[in-house]
């Protein structure tokens, strides 16, 4: 290869490696007039209402979006995990309350189960789910136990012949009141604390099984919260997903590539209210003129642009790290604390953006039926869920010091 050969071929690495390929780009912006036309519309009644859009998950996997990492031989579409976030911005762009839903769905539960259970229980559920016919939800968070999800679990699985018998809540659960396909987390063996855990698939119809109360939030108010019981929930024991009280290693391994497609959210929300605050200072007139005029306003924009660029190279580097996590991996190494930095990062600068977007819109971004203060109350459920900041913080650290 000549020098110059050489040259053109680094400088082409180089741009791919911040910049989305052609078909990349493509389903982007595929997904984006998608959510725009059909999401968008949904968004102002869902936030004012606390409202679910019947059938809207079927609408979303007629377009293929839902199943995007599993084969097309289970009703996926074979594509893979970078491109799942490439969706997830879009729609976040458009509706973040269903951006959250959806990855509830998607990659919490539809993904996890692709990833780890056998032929048999992938050829029974993952149809349905890649359709959007069936609703899924992940059963991790337990009203004692949040960011301590593991060690302080306190629902309980106990073996009686053919079944599993789950006993106990679950808080703060993502689609749980309208779910019909759950990936549940018991402990099998309390004594054992966090390897003792087993994971479950769950019918909404089993016996037993119970949505105690929906929730209403601040922010992400469509997306559909819920405690979730279990009284003697008779579960068949070929629900059980993987080896009993080896559990952990599907939590990590999940939560690790959530927080990854989190940080899609948090983009897809960053660059809507960039979008929002330019419309709004090219056309406020102030003091005779508009406010884009304005050096102090201009210096705000900017600032939101940087921080928009930023969020989004580091969210696409960690989307793809996610492309090669193996099965069985996460909770541990490089990708345990890329992907925490990733979510702490976007969901820390996000805060920056939507800040510095309702101060451009002043009191008219302050009334609750304003777009930017739809955007603006997304913020805190993203510095809490999947980790807290702190906890994000701890993980990162810790991944360091183990190097030394």
């Amino acid at each position: 290869m000549s020098h110059a050969t050489a040259s053109a071929a680094d400088a082409q690495t180089s741009a791919n490696a911040f910049n989305l390929t052609p078909d990349q780009q493509i389903i982007l912006d595929e997904a984006d007039k998608f959510s725009r036309k059909e999401l968008y519309p949904l968004a102002p009644r869902m936030d004012d209402e606390e409202w679910w859009p019947p059938g809207v998950f079927e609408k979303i996997g007629a377009q293929g979006y839902c199943g995007i990492t599993v084969p097309e031989e289970y009703g996926g579409t074979g594509l893979d995990f970078f491109t799942s976030g490439l969706v997830c911005q879009a729609m976040a762009r458009w509706n973040y309350a269903l951006s959250l839903s959806w990855i509830a769905h998607e990659n919490l539960c539809l993904n996890n189960i692709y990833r780890n259970a056998n032929e048999d229980q992938r050829r029974k559920y993952l149809p349905d789910l890649c359709s959007g016919k069936a609703v899924g939800a992940l059963g991790l968070t337990e009203p004692g136990a949040g960011s301590d999800a593991l060690g302080s679990m306190r629902t309980t699985a106990r073996r009686d012949g053919s079944f599993y018998v789950l006993n106990g809540s679950k808080m703060f659960i993502t689609n749980g009141p309208i779910a019909d396909t759950l990936l549940v987390y018991a402990k099998t063996a309390p004594e054992r604390g966090p390897h003792g855990i087993s994971a479950f698939i769950v019918e909404n119809t089993f016996p037993g099984f119970r949505v105690a109360q929906k929730l209403k939030k601040m922010g992400f108010r469509g997306s559909q919260t819920g405690e979730l019981v279990f009284e003697n929930c008779r579960v068949p024991a070929e629900n059980l997903v993987g080896l009993e009280n080896v559990g952990v290693a599907v939590v990590m391994s999940g939560l690790d590539l959530e927080r990854a497609v989190i940080s899609s959210i948090c983009v897809g929300i960053a660059e809507r209210a960039l979008d929002l605050a330019i419309d709004y200072a090219k056309n406020r007139e102030q003091f005779g003129k508009p406010l884009s005029e304005f050096q102090m306003i201009q210096s705000k924009l900017a600032d939101m642009y940087v921080w928009v660029e930023t969020m989004r190279t580091l969210c696409y580097r960690v989307l793809a790290e996610g492309n090669n996590l193996e099965v069985g991996g996460g909770g541990r190494g490089e990708i345990h604390a890329l992907t925490a930095a990733s979510l702490m990062y976007t969901a820390n600068t996000l805060n920056l953006v939507l800040n510095e977007a309702l101060q451009i819109f002043g009191g008219y971004g302050y009334m609750w039926e304003a777009e930017i203060n739809r955007l603006y109350r997304s913020i805190k459920l993203l510095e809490i869920g999947a980790g807290t900041t702190e906890v994000r913080k701890l993980i990162i650290s810790r991944e360091l010091l183990a190097r030394r």
